[in-house]
């Protein structure tokens, strides 16, 4: 009996704490741990790996927390951002290291993690399989070429005056200092804002609360005025060059099924904070808005020229201006939006709202949560997308959490 009492206490422990480890009760954002039967780290959504109640008890308050190898540009430092990425050069089919910016293995597609040159360097290697319907480096190239040459409603160069000022380096983003003190716009030719795109554009941005935990309610009128944007857009040059594309690729089967997708995945509403359906892809990326005390998403120039046109927004500088020497071009700046600040915001300038819209669903439909590599008048450009994970429409299909352009040394 001496014998038998110690050996049943250890087995209801053991059985005591195998059932812990199948539950994130008291566990929450621990480490991770390779002998737990589920996970609960922060990163366990993208791995797959949860216990069931982790959404229950870790996720109530918090927004999803991207791979440390992607930051997303309201969060990375500036010289992440700006800078040339690591290679998958003798490295394909390596095994995972947590150190490593990015990633060359099996599964890092899976994850969205994988280096640039991951497609070109190993896609072909011994081991790595691909979908027949994946979209290629090339053809990413070849469409975002077109989608330029067709953009008839772009801004000309007479159109608008840059006052571009202070350049400065990516360390200094974070001083918070007002380097340029007139503002970035010096004129922006209005009679662009009556073409049909523009107009149904402009509608859409006075419909958003930008403080996120504050829940949206669409008015019948706001819901028609996302209707009517949508088919001003798929009237243009721009968007049938996208859908002949996707529908080429065997994305879509019907332009109808194609809007309702672009419907959900732009202007479905989710939570980024404690209010149910408080923001969207939309809201962030084109009209901007404010968690925790600084300026997230807001890359477009229109929100951004009509703002400052108001005293809402005080340009302060920037770090990055592309190479193009015409319309559309790209900043990255820094800048004050009445009262909070944006460490970074990317934004193409004179495009038309089409062309931002077309190449943003592109790179999230073609690239979802990665680097996209694009070409626009024979210069290298790249945009980085994430999709939003803790929600789903429609067959699991994800909403656009952020789309924004980031340098390319390519």
């Amino acid at each position: 009996m001496r014998v038998g009492v110690p050996f049943t206490l250890i087995m209801l422990c053991g059985l005591a704490w195998a059932g812990n480890m199948e539950s994130c009760a008291s566990r929450c954002h621990e480490k991770f741990d390779r002998d737990a039967a589920c996970q609960c780290d922060r990163r366990c959504p993208r791995h797959g790996d949860c216990c069931e109640d982790y959404e229950h008890l870790c996720t109530a308050e918090e927004e999803p927390t991207e791979p440390d190898t992607h930051l997303e540009l309201e969060e990375a430092p500036a010289s992440y951002l700006y800078s040339a990425p690591n290679s998958c050069q003798g490295r394909c089919r390596e095994a995972f290291d947590k150190h490593h910016p990015c990633h060359c293995n099996d599964r890092c597609q899976e994850f969205g993690n994988c280096c640039e040159d991951f497609e070109s360097l190993c896609g072909d290697h011994e081991g790595f399989s691909h979908s027949s319907d994946t979209i290629t480096k090339e053809e990413l190239r070849s469409i975002s070429e077109k989608i330029y040459k067709v953009d008839t409603n772009k801004a000309r160069k007479e159109d608008i005056i840059l006052n571009s000022q202070n350049r400065i380096t990516p360390a200094e983003t974070g001083d918070q200092v007002d380097h340029c003190p007139e503002p970035l716009f010096t004129y922006v030719n209005e009679q662009l804002f009556s073409k049909p795109t523009y107009a149904a554009f402009i509608n859409l941005l006075n419909n958003y609360q930008r403080a996120t935990g504050l829940g949206e309610h669409f008015s019948a009128q706001q819901l028609e005025e996302q209707a009517v944007f949508l088919r001003e857009v798929m009237k243009t040059a721009v968007m049938k060059e996208l859908y002949g594309f996707l529908h080429h690729q065997n994305r879509y089967s019907s332009e109808q099924e194609f809007v309702e997708d672009l419907k959900h995945m732009w202007f479905g509403l989710y939570s980024r904070g404690s209010e149910e359906g408080d923001s969207s892809g939309f809201e962030h990326v084109f009209s901007g808005e404010v968690k925790k005390g600084k300026v997230t998403g807001f890359h477009n120039w229109i929100r951004f020229y009509l703002q400052e046109k108001e005293g809402l927004v005080d340009y302060y500088s920037h770090i990055y201006d592309g190479p193009w020497d015409s319309y559309p071009d790209v900043l990255a700046m820094q800048f004050n939006w009445d009262g909070y600040y944006k460490e970074v915001g990317s934004a193409f300038i004179g495009s038309s709202p089409e062309f931002e819209f077309a190449l943003y669903s592109l790179c999230f439909i073609a690239r979802p949560g990665k680097t996209c590599q694009l070409s626009l008048g024979g210069y290298p450009l790249a945009i980085q997308t994430y999709t939003w994970d803790k929600t789903t429409y429609g067959n699991g299909r994800k909403y656009i959490a952020t789309a924004y352009v980031v340098s390319s040394t390519r």
